[in-house]
This record gives structure tokens, C-alpha cells and sequence, in this order.
């Protein structure tokens, strides 16, 4: 069976013409986030703030365009050689911005180094174990693996390819600080002050052809109403994440453009599956239990607790959608069987009955505070419903850095919650990727479960997942992905909650193009 993708570098263009902002240089433009990247190092953290903003200097092999569409970046196509061969072919003439050439040895360091990054909070493992590269020639790399494997281009649009030249030995701090910081992307590392900001200067030898942005300054600017003020004022001339609250007062502002678009991001809970006692749970009277979150009737219970509908249309102001699984309808593989949990406060009180519990317990939720839209308020909202219900639950928020290394303890560490709060963006655009992250068994050697922070394990589900990944047929895949959803959510694996409706939100003259991916990226800014 062969695949190709045709040349579409056109597709990619970076040129973008540009209306200068008033207050500022020609050509520059400031975004602000909302949440502080934890590294420059593109394989530190496989976290949504970080793969963004990297992206502006580092490239894939293989791009998404805003509806998360492979198109070609590094790689101008690529086909099946076999079922178990994929075979790449490397964009000629492209530059690292130090003046020496991309070739097929930058990519094959790139996939040694990704997956083996000291103290990763959140690995790139998961898309490298199992696969083997190998150079053909200086511009055409294969990858084979022991099974059929049809997400190799998807897998490959998650990996930035770094300079060997430049990295070899590099650590993180070495990206962070510049000194490694050499990609092929369309701006070159120029800044990048913790907490402050990140600037990029324009390259302009980039294979597409020069970006009109001379200079891009991207500040974290984490409260809502900051970032609000903070356009108004024309301080910035982009912001993402508006504030749920101000998304109709934005859209009848003349000074602003509102652009929005439904995430590949599901809000959910983990939960804990492996401990017998669990830290942040007791009986009522403070004494230590067995952890009920190991039996399903609890979890279906935490489950119908809460009610979807009401966090929609009052808590994010209509800006989300309630999740029946793990992406929402139009991606591959979703499951038509699945509906969304009917919200049954006297049904989840019969269900702890059931199951010993008819007086309940007591829990913590954990959150961030930051890393997704109303994710404090939504954790204190769903504590409120289930403490309705008998499991009386307080919150504990923290910043995202510090949530994320306690939720994880590190790469392959045992989690600390029991409990939490937390969102997935399905960077590979179909159901695989929230399933074999976060609810396949964790096994650090095969890259599996990488984001499992609950250790939910289930083998009949683990056997669906590897059979569908094994599957270059794509109808036959897509069965074998909604029936491994359909087992993952009715074992209740995790709780989803609801599926983002991102806002951005820019200076009159400029439109951001809505991504699916939620990236906040110049490219995606025109006038």
C-alpha cells in the first residue's frame, strides 16, 4: 500500500503582510499568552504554551495548518514503502539559521535526543519509542517499525528537529539561554527572560520566503482582565484566551477583531487508579480508607455529579461544548455511541451507596491556576457539586509549573494527586492520541500512557489500542478507536468534562486565524 503527499510548501508561506501598529515599530507585533512556557527546549515539555511558541523557530518534518491538516514543513512528502515503512522526503536548500545545511543527520540526532531530555515533565517518548530511523541519504529518512504504524506523518508533526551542529550536548538551560537555540524556522531566537518575555527576530533566509513580522515579542500575561486591559490600552496588539466574561463586550468593540474556534482540547479529571490509599482522600472523620476511586460505581457517581450543561452556560458563558469522550464530533475516531453524562445528583448519591459509601468521604481536587480557560473556577464549581452529593471536596490551585511537577513527578515518577483538574489537546488530531497518552497503560519503555498522571490500566483496552494502531486501514482504525473509546469512558477511565471553545482576540486591522490546536503563533495573524 503506498501514500504520498504532494509539494504544497505554498501551503506554509510565512509571508504575511502586515499594518504597522501606530504605537510601535513597523513590521513588529506583540502577543500576549496566558500561560508561561516552562522551557525553550522544544523536547522539555510536550505542552501546548511551550510547542507554540517554539514553533516559531524550530520546524517539523511535518506541519499542521489550522484545522489540523498535515501539510509539508521539513519534509515536502512522504509515503509507504511497506506497512512497516514509512519513507521521508527532506526539504533541499533549507538553512539553520547559524548558515549550515539541514540534512537527514539533524533529523536523525533529533529523534535520539527527544524522548531522552533530563527531568522532562511531559516526554515526546510517546512518539519516537518503536520506531527506527535511518538515513537514505542526506535528504531522505526512513522510519520502520515492528508493526504497521499508519500516524507515522501525524507523530512526526509533534517532534521540532534541532541542529546536531548546534545541540549536540545541549541541555535545556543551553535553549533557554540561546546557545543551542538554532532551527530552520522563520524567526531566530533573539531573548528570553523568564517570566517577561520571548523575542524572535525575523529570518530572513527562511525557505518560504522572508516573514513580514521584522520582530515578535510574546509576553505571558496570565490574568484575563490584564491581558484584556492590556489590548485596550495597545500595549499588545494580540491576546488569546479572552476572558469567557468579556467575549461579548470584545465583539461589539471597535478597537478589536474576536476570532474563535473549537479546541482538540477535552477538560477532564484524572483519577486515581493504582493506590489502595490514596493521599488526598479519607473517611469523614479524617481516619484513613481503602481509595474508593478504584471502584467503578464512585466513579460513575463523580461522574453524574456534575453537571456539564451548567459549567457551559454559566461558568464558561457558552464558550465550550459538554464531551461525551475525548474529542468532540468531526475528528477521527470518535465513537457515535457515546453520549454526553446526564447530569443525576440522586443517581451518583445511589451509586456511593452501592458501593459503601452512603455517607460518602472526603477529597482534595487538585488544579492549575492558569493553564486552561476557568480552570480555578471550574475546579471550585465541580468541588460544590460533588460535596452536594455526599464527597464533601475542597481545592488546592497552584501555578501550571508547579501543578504539572507534582502531578507527574518527572518522567516515569509515581503522581501525587488524587484527583485533578487537567486538559489535552490531541496534537496528532485523531482519538490515538488521548488514548494511548492518557488512558493506555503506562509502560515507559513502549512510550505508552506518557500522560497517564491516574495510572488507569485495562488490558482489553490496551489490546484495542495496539490492534488500531497496528491498523493501516483507516475505516477499520477508526472502528478500533471508537470502540477503545467506548471502554475507556464507560470503565470511566477519566471524567471528561467539555471540549474548549477558544477566543483570540487582536487590535483593529489584524484577524487571527482560529487553530484547533489552540497555538498562538504569528504565522496565523493577517491583516
Amino acid at each position: 500500500m503506498k501514500r504520498s503527499i504532494p509539494i504544497l510548501a505554498a501551503l506554509f508561506a510565512t509571508g504575511l503582510a502586515m499594518a504597522a501598529p501606530a504605537n510601535v515599530a513597523a513590521q513588529d507585533l506583540r502577543m500576549a499568552l496566558s500561560s508561561e512556557p516552562s522551557a525553550m527546549d522544544p523536547h522539555f515539555h510536550n505542552l501546548t504554551p511551550n510547542n507554540a511558541l517554539t514553533s516559531h523557530v524550530y520546524e517539523r518534518l511535518v506541519h499542521f495548518d489550522a484545522k489540523h491538516k498535515p501539510i509539508p514543513g521539513l519534509a515536502t512528502s512522504w509515503k509507504t514503502i511497506d506497512d512497516k515503512t514509512w519513507e521521508f522526503k527532506l526539504r533541499t536548500g533549507v538553512k539553520w539559521h547559524d548558515g549550515s545545511p539541514f540534512t537527514a543527520d539533524d533529523v536523525i540526532f533529533t529523534m535520539g535526543r527527544a524522548p531522552n531530555v533530563e527531568n522532562s515533565p511531559g516526554s515526546f517518548a510517546l512518539y519516537v519509542r518503536g520506531k527506527t530511523f535511518s538515513k537514505v541519504d542526506d535528504h531522505t529518512v526512513r522510519v520502520t517499525t515492528k508493526e504497521p504504524y499508519p500516524l507515522m506523518p501525524n507523530d512526526m508533526a509533534t517532534i521540532a528537529i534541532i541542529s546536531q551542529k548546534a545541540a549536540t550536548g545541549a541541555k535545556t538551560e543551553d535553549f533557554n539561554s540561546g546557545k543551542a537555540a538554532v532551527g530552520t524556522g522563520p524567526y531566530k531566537f533573539s531573548e528570553f527572560v523568564k517570566g517577561d518575555r520571548y523575542v524572535v527576530v525575523r529570518n530572513d533566509d527562511h525557505w518560504a520566503g522572508k516573514p513580514k513580522w521584522a520582530k515578535v515579542t510574546i509576553r505571558p500575561i496570565k490574568t484575563g482582565p490584564a491581558r484584556v486591559a492590556a489590548l485596550l490600552a495597545g500595549d499588545v496588539d494580540l491576546i488569546e484566551e479572552v476572558p469567557t466574561t468579556d467575549i461579548q463586550r470584545l465583539q461589539k468593540e471597535g478597537k478589536v477583531e474576536v476570532s474563535q474556534g473549537l479546541s482538540n482540547r477535552v477538560i477532564y479529571f484524572h483519577i486515581d487508579h493504582w493506590r489502595d490509599e490514596t493521599p488526598f482522600i479519607t473517611a469523614n472523620d479524617g481516619t484513613a480508607i481503602k481509595n474508593p476511586l478504584k471502584d467503578v460505581r464512585v466513579r460513575k457517581a463523580l461522574s453524574k455529579a456534575i453537571n456539564r450543561a451548567a459549567i457551559v452556560d454559566r461558568l464558561m458563558e457558552k464558550a465550550a461544548v459538554p464531551a461525551s469522550q475525548f474529542l468532540a464530533d468531526g475528528y477521527f475516531g470518535i465513537s457515535p455511541n457515546l453520549k454526553v453524562e446526564a447530569f443525576d445528583a440522586e443517581g451518583a448519591k445511589k451509586l456511593l451507596a452501592d458501593a459503601g459509601f452512603p455517607k460518602g468521604f472526603k477529597m482534595t481536587l487538585h488544579s492549575p491556576n492558569g493553564r486552561y480557560i476557568n480552570d480555578a473556577r471550574m475546579a471550585e464549581a465541580v468541588a460544590q457539586m460533588f460535596t452536594r452529593i455526599g464527597v464533601e471536596t475542597k481545592v488546592e490551585t497552584m501555578p501550571p509549573a508547579v501543578f504539572f511537577n507534582r502531578a507527574s513527578a518527572g518522567a516515569g515518577g509515581n503522581p501525587e494527586f488524587s484527583f485533578i483538574l487537567v486538559g489535552w489537546g490531541a496534537g496528532t488530531g485523531e482519538v490515538s492520541s488521548p488514548l494511548k497518552s492518557l488512558v493506555a497503560t503506562f509502560d515507559k519503555t513502549k512510550g505508552m500512557g506518557t500522560a497517564n498522571r491516574g495510572r488507569y490500566s485495562n488490558p482489553e483496552l490496551d489490546k484495542v489500542i495496539d490492534q488500531a494502531l497496528a491498523t493501516v486501514d483507516d475505516a477499520k482504525r477508526g472502528e478500533l478507536l471508537a470502540k477503545a473509546s467506548e471502554i475507556a469512558i464507560n470503565d470511566v477511565g477519566v471524567i471528561v468534562s467539555h471540549y474548549q471553545l477558544n477566543t483570540w482576540a487582536s487590535r483593529k486591522g489584524l484577524k487571527y486565524e482560529a487553530r484547533s490546536d489552540e497555538y498562538t503563533i504569528s504565522d496565523s495573524v493577517s491583516q
